[in-house]
């Protein structure tokens, strides 16, 4: 049974991805400080760990044995970021570099890093292509991209293996709806439930690529085993297909409010290609399925 390490763990995509784990055959180690994470969401099965992930010499001996870690654990707000630049960096880049420095020490075999589609910031072709340059709006979206840069140099350098996969707007259950800093679906499921006008930033006319957690759980998995990555490679994580948040918010309901724009791209869309080349992941969860599911959930 291969041992595995998922740093984040407690957190919406992570409990995720350690159930995926789980339901596979591995053994699990979770490693989250519960800042943001939540114990319960985490798997009975699994190994719990409430530790620092800028910690590297306690995260050395639990990574001991191990085959892969999968690196989730983030302070991952754009919005929080700006407002908390040194924070988010400390743990966004100083946390990665631990984790990258323990698994090394550890000897454990691949590192799959959770990367952020907010590093293309605002580009002027769609869909993303990974081969884009880099052009981070945001302390959050600097720092994540960095992050791949550093599962790349560890790669050359040490022989890690690393892969490095941009999520583009993960949604499904478990997502946090709480805070000003929540991702939109949540916010606006969140404010329908409880009778309140959807808080839509600027005009609306913003595009987002929503993937379902599920879908990005199991393209963590694949880039785990395939033979075809281990060198740094940068892979999109979306559904394929975007939309306005406008149209988003007419399909949850109710009254709109706009409000003040804020820093952040004006569209995603994935360019899904490569994960089909070299994982052998393709998205399975349609967003009107995803989101009818979530509806009920909040009882819409």
């Amino acid at each position: 049974m291969k041992k595995a390490i998922v740093t984040g763990g407690a957190g919406f995509i992570g409990s995720h991805v350690v159930d995926a784990l789980i339901a596979e055959g591995y053994v699990v180690s979770v490693v989250d400080s519960l800042v943001a994470g939540k114990r319960e969401r985490v798997h009975p099965d699994a190994d719990f760990h409430k530790t620092d992930i800028c910690d590297h010499e306690a995260l050395t001996p639990i990574m001991q044995g191990a085959d892969v870690v999968f690196h989730l654990a983030a302070l991952p707000s754009v919005q929080y970021s700006i407002e908390h630049p040194e924070e988010t960096n400390a743990v966004n880049i100083g946390g990665t570099l631990s984790v990258l420095n323990a698994a090394h020490k550890a000897g454990v075999r691949r590192v799959v890093y959770s990367a952020s589609s907010s590093a293309y910031g605002n580009q002027e072709t769609m869909p993303l292509v990974e081969n884009l340059p880099a052009e981070p709006l945001s302390p959050y979206a600097l720092q994540k991209y960095v992050g791949e840069l550093y599962a790349r140099l560890f790669s050359n350098i040490y022989g890690l293996e690393t892969v490095s996969l941009r999520y583009f707007n993960v949604y499904g259950p478990r997502l946090d709806p709480e805070g000003p800093y929540a991702l939109v679906i949540g916010r606006f499921l969140k404010q329908r439930s409880e009778g309140a006008s959807l808080t839509v930033t600027g005009d609306g006319e913003q595009t987002r690529d929503f993937t379902y957690v599920s879908d990005i759980a199991r393209g963590n998995l694949l880039a785990a085993v395939s033979d075809k990555v281990g060198k740094g490679e940068i892979i999109n994580l979306g559904a394929g297909q975007s939309m306005s948040i406008n149209a988003l918010a007419k399909m949850i309901g109710g009254e709109v409010k706009h409000i003040e724009s804020r820093i952040e791209p004006k569209h995603t869309h994935a360019a899904i290609t490569l994960a089909k080349d070299l994982l052998g992941w393709e998205p399975k969860i349609k967003f009107e399925q995803g989101l009818a599911e979530l509806k009920n959930e909040f009882g819409i």
